[in-house]
């Protein structure tokens, strides 16, 4: 189970406490939820006490980003807590470019519109908002948690994806050679790109093998576009067939194999762009950082015999990681990011004419989109009680939808049915089921 944190009265942070233990200290009155979600007790009473250092490791990914805290004890580091952070950075690209074939429509039709900008030139080391997106993300939650646990250091894992290598692994001469990173590299990237699992029978969880989708004996490359991964049996019935007689008689799978084979490195990408500038962003904690490379990384799962998970390689970064105890049962807090809503006044339609009344008021009755709320049907269809981020109304109906249970049922009712458990923070939390 995860840890609850604590804070005294004044706030700071002390050492997480045993579910059990929140639980005795919240029915003895001796504590009071301050947050919900991650789920945080204040003491009514206590102010300071002793506490141990904790490190907060990250694993810092292209869609998803690990963290875990662990502690250091006498036999390696304990993890004590683990999230994972879903980003929206593909999210805020789709919106920009929507939002810009809407100007670029009304420039073609002569409708008013905002005046095209000059030529801007851009600053050194600038980042696109779906890049900088994961880091400003990334940093929010270094310093959540740095104000609801006594972390005293910081361990980060710098990815980097030679993309250049990638798709062209026969590069040579004045161009430098392969070296050992450039194999883990590749691999790494294959067990991504294909779901870690064989293109050919889908089997999961057994040693996987690089295949060449054309074979090297029929003139096949070494690009990564031409690489696969396969299981044993199918790599040896495979051979030197090429992949359209194989798969002859699974015309679907071939079709799915070669529109995957052309995947683009957009996420290898996106990691490289941002990995210094995320750890300018922890620099300016103030708090030391430890940085261990992804190669590190694996090889302290693989070594220890841990499940592939965000939160896992996070634990397992850097020197630290080399002898990390997980907890049985532990399981990580997703959180996805949602955002604060939209700025925009009103819909447009198809010719870019805004087809909806101005926004009026964020808030209504008490509530905003977006705020987690309990919510409490005494009879009908859904009779039940519900907890979930509440979509508000102007005319006091209110919509919620049931994200922390896993229902997504949504339910329509009055205003007075909800209660405010906590203040929407453009994050929705799932809790995982037990295994």
């Amino acid at each position: 189970m995860r840890r609850v944190f604590v804070l005294d009265k004044k706030q700071k942070p002390l050492m997480p406490c045993q579910p059990a233990r929140a639980r005795h200290l919240l029915s003895s009155g001796k504590a009071a939820v301050f947050r919900r979600e991650p789920f945080t007790i204040i003491l009514q009473e206590r102010e300071y006490g002793d506490t141990q250092p904790l490190e907060l490791k990250i694993d810092p990914g292209s869609k998803t980003t690990g963290t875990a805290l662990v502690i250091q004890g006498k036999n390696g580091c304990k993890v004590l807590w683990a999230g994972e952070l879903h980003h929206r950075g593909l999210e805020i690209k789709a919106s920009l470019l929507a939002r810009n074939k809407i100007r670029r429509q009304r420039r073609n039709i002569h409708c008013r519109y905002r005046p095209q900008r000059g030529k801007r030139k851009r600053s050194k080391g600038l980042l696109m908002p779906s890049l900088r997106h994961r880091v400003l993300t990334v940093g929010n939650w270094v310093n959540r948690l740095c104000r609801w646990a006594p972390v005293s250091g910081l361990a980060l894992e710098l990815v980097r994806f030679d993309t250049q290598k990638l798709q062209n692994p026969e590069i040579e001469g004045v161009e430098y050679p392969r070296g050992e990173l450039f194999g883990y590299e590749v691999r790494e990237y294959l067990l991504e790109k294909w779901g870690r699992k064989c293109a050919y029978c889908g089997a999961e969880h057994v040693p996987l093998e690089i295949d060449h989708i054309a074979p090297r004996a029929r003139g096949g490359t070494d690009r990564v576009s031409n690489l696969t991964l396969a299981c044993r049996p199918c790599n040896e019935r495979k051979g030197a067939l090429p992949v359209e007689e194989f798969l002859k008689n699974d015309p679907e799978r071939l079709k799915a194999i070669k529109a995957q084979a052309k995947t683009p490195l957009k996420d290898a990408a996106a990691v490289n762009s941002t990995r210094w500038a995320l750890f300018e962003a922890l620099k300016a904690t103030g708090l030391p950082i430890e940085t261990g490379s992804g190669g590190r990384t694996k090889f302290n799962r693989t070594r220890q015999g841990y499940p592939k998970a965000h939160w896992i390689d996070a634990a397992c970064v850097g020197e630290s990681g080399a002898d990390v105890q997980i907890p049985q049962g532990l399981r990580a807090l997703t959180i996805r990011a949602i955002g604060h809503g939209s700025r925009q006044m009103c819909l447009m339609d198809k010719y870019g004419t805004p087809r909806t009344k101005p926004k009026k008021v964020k808030r209504v009755l008490g509530f905003q989109s977006g705020d987690l709320v309990r919510l409490v049907q005494p009879k009908g269809k859904h009779k039940g009680v519900y907890v979930g981020k509440v979509s508000v109304r102007e005319r006091g109906a209110f919509d919620i939808q049931d994200c922390i249970n896993g229902e997504r049922t949504k339910i329509t009712a009055p205003h007075h049915r909800f209660t405010l458990l906590q203040r929407g923070d453009g994050y929705v939390y799932e809790r995982p089921k037990p295994a």
